[in-house]
């Protein structure tokens, strides 16, 4: 560790580094912040990562730290949270001119468990309008007239560029796995209903799900574990293994959109891998999820953007009022049997993982798109996004314009621990 010190800035230690040393008290907890602010203070203004910073409330809640006793599992570690989450002492506004300066009365839950666990918030991260697909401000660190996705895009960003070492985020059908394609960082989605979401405004009951960015798998097996209270999500041991998890090599039915440099990720992966897993094709009662997941999205946003559609309409982007306009039009009887649908594709899904520990898939199309007018396609996260399993995207390769590219891999409905053991042990074979 204090190698890994000596050569590494601060800012750049992976969370796991960084909480030893912090619990060793062989770093202290406000020199790890102002690393931090430090390098948002050089980036910030070409990538625009953030809404709102809490500098001074960060250093002090620091100091607090190293003068206490080690808080928890995040003990001095800065984080960032998407500026979709309530939190009690900065601004939330959901992307939306609706809320700007709301200042919430209590933090969302996630982001009081981080707190609690001696996580040290240093801001607001810029997410889409009302997390959707209209774009916020934030660049792709790689390449600035690149998206860096959404709707979880200023928290993706910040990690990716060394701003933080973990951030907040949220997926409804894209949008942690997306932008941590497209910026190069892990992102984690657990699976569905395992952290709670109060607190973070509601887009879809069905769908949306609470999870992270950071730069390798064990940083976001730290941040899992305190979310959802599982301990054995950042167990050493687990990272410790030798045994090869049994790979599912799923290229989903959508495979055909996948552009070259995706399909030249899949082929590097399979060679990494080989002997370790066999193709897999999903069962014809798990295909068509796709459409489906964008009907329960629509229905369900639609509806809970009520009160911005009744009294906010101006307020409101052309692509939002849209999609509230799409999802009014879904009959609520429709939306019954496409729930009926998406219980018994999640039962049936389960027999995905008789002989295969993981799935691995594709993350996203290709590369981060130019231009900042979109947020780029979450085509390939919208299955299970709806089957409501837990994924980790894999960053481990370069595409065509040097943009990163990678894969995601799969679990079983509430294996989290064992994903991310998987992930671990698949990442180390995947050249970066």
């Amino acid at each position: 560790m204090t190698s890994s010190r000596a050569t590494t800035p601060l800012h750049q230690l992976d969370a796991w580094q960084a909480a030893s040393l912090l619990a060793r008290r062989e770093l202290q907890a406000v020199d790890l912040v102002r690393a931090c602010l430090d390098r948002i203070a050089e980036r910030e203004p070409q990538l625009q990562a953030f809404v709102q910073l809490g500098a001074d409330a960060a250093l002090a809640t620091a100091r607090e730290l190293d003068a206490g006793p080690v808080r928890g599992l995040l003990h001095g570690l800065p984080f960032g949270v998407k500026d979709l989450f309530d939190t009690c002492d900065l601004p939330t506004a959901y992307g939306s001119p609706i809320y700007a300066g709301q200042q919430p009365l209590a933090d969302a839950a996630a982001v009081a468990l981080c707190r609690e666990a001696g996580a040290v918030l240093l801001g607001k991260t810029v997410t889409t309008e009302l997390a959707n697909m209209f774009p916020g401000v934030t660049r792709n660190p790689h390449h600035t007239e690149h998206t860096p996705g959404g709707s979880s895009s200023g928290s993706a960003a910040a990690v990716a560029d060394a701003m933080l070492p973990l951030a907040l985020g949220t997926q409804t059908a894209g949008s942690l796995i997306r932008p941590a394609a497209f910026c190069g960082v892990v992102g984690y989605k657990p699976s569905h209903n395992r952290v709670p979401r109060a607190g973070v405004k509601s887009l879809s009951e069905t769908l949306d799900t609470v999870g992270g960015f950071a730069r390798s798998v064990r940083d976001v097996a730290l941040l899992g574990a305190v979310l959802t209270g599982d301990t054995r999500l950042a167990d050493p041991a687990a990272f410790a293994q030798t045994a090869a998890p049994r790979i599912g090599f799923c290229r989903t039915p959508e495979w055909a959109q996948a552009d070259e440099d995706t399909q030249q990720a899949w082929a590097q992966a399979e060679a990494a891998l080989a002997g370790h897993g066999a193709p897999l094709a999903l069962p014809p009662e798990l295909a068509g999820l796709v459409a489906v997941q964008k009907e329960v999205q629509a229905f369900e946003t639609a509806r809970s953007l009520s009160d911005e559609r009744l009294r906010h309409r101006d307020q409101l982007s052309a692509p939002l009022q849209a999609l509230i306009a799409a999802g009014l039009a879904i009959a609520g009887d429709t939306h019954a049997h496409n729930l009926r649908v998406t219980a018994q594709a999640r039962h049936q899904a389960q027999a995905l993982f008789g002989s295969h520990d993981v799935l691995l898939a594709p993350s996203s199309i290709g590369e981060a798109p130019a231009g900042l007018d979109g947020t780029g396609d979450p085509l390939f996260c919208r299955t299970w996004t709806l089957l409501g399993l837990p994924c980790v995207h894999l960053p481990f390769a370069r595409g065509r314009r040097g943009l990163p590219v990678g894969l995601q891999l799969v679990g079983a409905p509430g294996d989290d621990h064992r994903l991310l053991a998987a992930a671990h042990w698949v990442h180390a074979r995947l050249s970066w």
